[in-house]
C-alpha cells in the first residue's frame, strides 16, 4: 500500500509518497517538480509508480503555485517565470538538506526531475548541487539563457511593453546564465540524465534541447534520450513509463523495500 503524506519544509508545501512499510526507513529519494501553472498533486502518477518500486518521492509546490499562491499574486505571472525557476533551484537544496537531516535518504541516492518548468529547474539544480546523482527532464531546456531571450522576443513581437530596462534585462540574463547547463557543462560531472522532448513542442521548442542532447549522448553513455513527433507539450505514456523505469534503475531502487 502506498502512503501519501502532506508536509512543509520551511515555506515549501510538499507531498511525500512511499510504501507504507517503508515509512521512516532510508530510501532512494526522487524529487519531482511540476510545470508552470500546475501543482504538486498533478504528478502523483509518477510518484505512485516510483513508490511501488521502492523509492521515496517528494513533490513540492513551486513559488506562486498550489498552496504557495498568495492572496496578492503577481499581476503578470510570465514576468515571474525565472524568479520561480531560481527559487525552485533553492527549494531543491532545502528539500535535500531536510531529507538528509531526517535520515530519509539511502546511501546518498538522490535524483531530481520534472516536467516543463520543472525540467528547467532540474537542469539548473544539476548545475547548482553536486549531491544530486541523476536528473530526469521531460520537455524542458538546459539552454536557460537562449530560452529566456526567446521568451522576451516573443513578448516584444506581441507588442507588449516590458517592465524592465535594458540594464535590468542584462542583469537578469547574467543570473540566468549561472544555472544554464549548456554554459556550465563541466558541472554535470558525467551524471546521467533521462531526457524526453517532443519535436513538435510549441511551448518549449525542441531546438533549445537538441544541440545539448547530441553533445550529451555522445559523451555520457548512461544518459537516455527519447523523442516523438506527435505529443507536443504533453508527456506521452511511453515517456512516463520509460522515465520511471530509468529513474528506479539509476538510483538503485529495489522492487520491494530497501
Amino acid at each position: 500500500m502506498v502512503s501519501i503524506q502532506n508536509g512543509t519544509i520551511g515555506d515549501i508545501p510538499f507531498l511525500m509518497v512511499e510504501k507504507e512499510e517503508n515509512k521512516g526507513m532510508p530510501l532512494p529519494l526522487f524529487i519531482f517538480i511540476h510545470g508552470y501553472t500546475s501543482a504538486k498533486e498533478h504528478n502523483l502518477h509518477f510518484a505512485y509508480t516510483l513508490a511501488e518500486k521502492g523509492l521515496r518521492v517528494i513533490l513540492p509546490d513551486a513559488l506562486h503555485h498550489g498552496e504557495r499562491i498568495s492572496p496578492n499574486p503577481p499581476k503578470v505571472m510570465e514576468y515571474e517565470f525565472w524568479n520561480i525557476v531560481h527559487q525552485g533551484i533553492k527549494d531543491v537544496d532545502k528539500i535535500i538538506d531536510w531529507a538528509n537531516e531526517n535520515n530519509y535518504v539511502f546511501d546518498g541516492e538522490i535524483a531530481v526531475g520534472g516536467t516543463s518548468m520543472g525540467a528547467i529547474i532540474t537542469y539548473g539544480s544539476l548545475v547548482n548541487n553536486q549531491h544530486i546523482n541523476a536528473g530526469c527532464a521531460l520537455m524542458g531546456t538546459p539552454s536557460h539563457e537562449d530560452f529566456a531571450r526567446w521568451q522576451i522576443e516573443r513578448i516584444e513581437r506581441a507588442g507588449h511593453k516590458l517592465p524592465l530596462s535594458i540594464e535590468e534585462l542584462d542583469k537578469s540574463y547574467e543570473l540566468i546564465s549561472k544555472y544554464d547547463l549548456v554554459q556550465n557543462m563541466d558541472k554535470l560531472n558525467n551524471r546521467p540524465l533521462f531526457i524526453w522532448h517532443s519535436e513538435v513542442d510549441a511551448v518549449i521548442p525542441y531546438d533549445f534541447a537538441k544541440p545539448f542532447v547530441n553533445l550529451l549522448t555522445e559523451n555520457n553513455q548512461r544518459s537516455v534520450y527519447m523523442n516523438d513527433k506527435t505529443s507536443g507539450h504533453k508527456v506521452s505514456r511511453p515517456a512516463y513509463l520509460n522515465a520511471v523505469e530509468w529513474i528506479a534503475q539509476t538510483i538503485k531502487a529495489k522492487k520491494e523495500t530497501v
